[in-house]
């Protein structure tokens, strides 16, 4: 096997290590909600509301939020599967597509995503072989390299060619077809990988191995991540930095000890008070949360977590929290009043 064929490529990498790969400026995707034929204004579902972030080289950037909170068509915005109504995205220093510089081809070659059905993410009518080849095919890799290269990566995901390369995806389990996926996503040599989900559908045997492999083709292939997950465990494991959505915007983002140990968002406390615990003195026995989260075709005015905190107070109901550095923290930034309260006198 050629060297050609293993060793990434990273060549593209112009800004250095202090550049972040992805930066993600206001970006906002509203749906609009089907209303009946005498309905006199478009209402519309607030998915991604003005959402800004970056993510350093080498890192793995976790996304973390309850259900509908907006992470996964965040992913997809960022992956250009769906069209956003504004924002701008920044990869490595040049804007995408319509903002000048990087070609939305050229890209999508630099960033790949694995998805949470790996059932459904495969064509059943190609062996995985096939599979893992056809992308570097359409963007010109020749046949013979591009089926050299399939196998050398199933070989490093743990599937043996000679064993799998010619079996179809109903032949497989679900590891089994999630290394797949992994394969063909890094069988375009990308430097950034969004991965939604991608361990969920997994019993924890196999997702302890698919998360280390996940991890050593980090280390090995300068990798860079956007993790998603509802599971706080393997967040907390997996990442280097965590970002916390409520209702499509972003409430809490920090390094992921610092997250973990000092939340400063009462959303973000929620969440991890509702985690698991072995120690059975630090059983969960009251809900951390109480009611539901607003309807996001209208969003409250103000703090989005008005109706759900503890804290609340009369400014939450009317003035919308900015992000902002948590003491002389500045890597670790909340939207949250009480934040920019003083300390209380003693």
């Amino acid at each position: 096997m050629s060297q050609e064929t293993t060793t990434p490529l990273n060549t593209q990498d112009r800004g250095g290590p202090a550049q972040p790969i992805l930066v993600v400026n206001n970006l906002k995707k509203y749906f609009p909600v089907r209303s009946g034929l005498f309905a006199r204004e478009g209402k519309f579902v607030h998915a991604v509301d003005n959402v800004s972030f970056s993510v350093a080289k080498g890192k793995t950037l976790g996304i973390v939020g309850e259900s509908g909170c907006g992470k996964s068509t965040t992913a997809k915005l960022i992956a250009r599967l769906i069209n956003p109504d504004s924002g701008k995205m920044v990869f490595d220093g040049d804007g995408v597509a319509e903002y000048g510089g990087i070609a939305l081809k050229e890209f999508r070659k630099n960033l790949q995503m694995v998805f949470q059905d790996s059932f459904a993410s495969l064509n059943p009518r190609l062996t995985i072989e096939q599979t893992t080849a056809y992308g570097p095919t359409v963007h010109g890799v020749s046949r013979a390299q591009a089926f050299a290269q399939a196998r050398s990566l199933l070989q490093r995901v743990g599937l043996a060619p000679e064993q799998f390369a010619t079996r179809y995806p109903h032949e497989l389990s679900g590891g089994q077809r999630q290394r797949v996926n992994i394969a063909r996503a890094l069988a375009y040599q990308p430097r950034l990988v969004i991965l939604d989900e991608a361990v969920a559908a997994l019993d924890k045997s196999v997702q302890a191995q698919v998360l280390n492999l996940l991890q050593e083709l980090k280390s090995e292939r300068q990798l860079t991540y956007l993790f998603i997950s509802h599971d706080l465990h393997v967040v907390h494991y997996m990442s280097d930095e965590v970002m916390v959505m409520y209702l499509g915007q972003v409430v809490e983002k920090g390094p992921v000890e610092r997250i973990f140990s000092h939340a400063a968002h009462p959303y973000t406390r929620a969440l991890l008070s509702a985690i698991p615990s072995m120690d059975p003195a630090k059983r969960t026995l009251k809900s951390p949360l109480e009611g539901d989260p607003p309807n996001p075709i209208n969003p409250p005015a103000g703090c989005r977590f008005q109706d759900r905190c503890p804290l609340v107070k009369d400014i939450c109901r009317s003035v919308s929290p900015m992000l902002a550095p948590v003491g002389v923290v500045y890597d670790h930034t909340v939207a949250c009043h009480l934040n920019l309260e003083p300390p209380p006198h003693e």
